[in-house]
């Protein structure tokens, strides 16, 4: 299985997740010292392999690699993404290229590519967000990237009907990793404090929590489900 954006945060705590369940796993990330250090806590069967989703050659040479490796992917985790918070009137032609080259054309190329090597019973997970719904000030942009990806998602499921493979969209609420408190900066503790208090159980989410669900989507227990937006959230976007 691939997880991309595997070497810290969510895409660690999912690679994590998979490997307790003794899947031979592959995760992705731009840095290879990064990866090398998420590796030392996956096991023997994990292999990191330095990409850039957004970037074709690599994506190329990525599943490639994959193929001469495992010759076939049973699960696959578009995870890796990115975020800034940046309100209308600061919006830069950058800021905007950046963050859907990633979120978007990233997630798009990665689901692709991965295709010709997946077959019957394979699931592929794409990591979205809550703000697809309700992206706060600042955060237009990347709202925008995860709407994009849930559309992307309806179509994709009727484009490939019949192949067997499923694809479905899990979006968490804000989850206490190192990203969301840079993003958030020196108002980290304050804003966590008002979505904890947002939350209907609450508090913000774990990455292992996230780990668990996408578990569950990529599982034979979730075999008749497909094209569907499951939130983890804490039951936020609810009320």
């Amino acid at each position: 299985m691939l997880v991309t954006g595997g070497s810290s945060g969510l895409g660690l705590a999912i690679a994590k997740e998979f490997a307790e369940q003794s899947a031979r796993v592959v995760i992705t990330g731009r840095r290879q010292e990064q990866l090398d250090e998420a590796l030392v806590s996956l096991g023997n069967d994990a292999t990191a392999i330095a990409a850039d989703v957004s970037n074709a050659s690599d994506l190329a040479a990525l599943f490639s690699r994959i193929e001469s490796l495992h010759g076939r992917i049973d699960v696959l985790v578009a995870n890796a993404g990115m975020g800034e918070i940046t309100p209308l009137g600061k919006i830069t032609e950058a800021v905007f290229d950046r963050v859907f080259n990633t979120n978007v054309k990233g997630v798009t190329f990665t689901v692709q590519g991965a295709l010709p090597l997946m077959g019957q019973g394979s699931s592929i997970v794409i990591i979205g967000s809550t703000a697809s719904m309700n992206p706060g000030p600042g955060l237009s942009v990347y709202g925008a990237t995860k709407a994009a990806i849930r559309a992307m998602v309806r179509s994709w499921v009727l484009d490939i009907k019949g192949s067997g493979i499923r694809i479905n969209l899990l979006s968490p609420g804000p989850v206490d990793t190192q990203s969301l408190r840079s993003m958030l900066a020196d108002d980290a503790e304050q804003i966590i404090q008002a979505f904890s208090e947002k939350s209907t159980l609450g508090r913000i989410g774990e990455a292992h929590e996230i780990g668990k669900a996408v578990a569950f989507l990529a599982s034979d227990a979730s075999s008749y489900i497909n094209g569907v937006e499951l939130f983890a959230d804490g039951g936020a976007s609810q009320v």
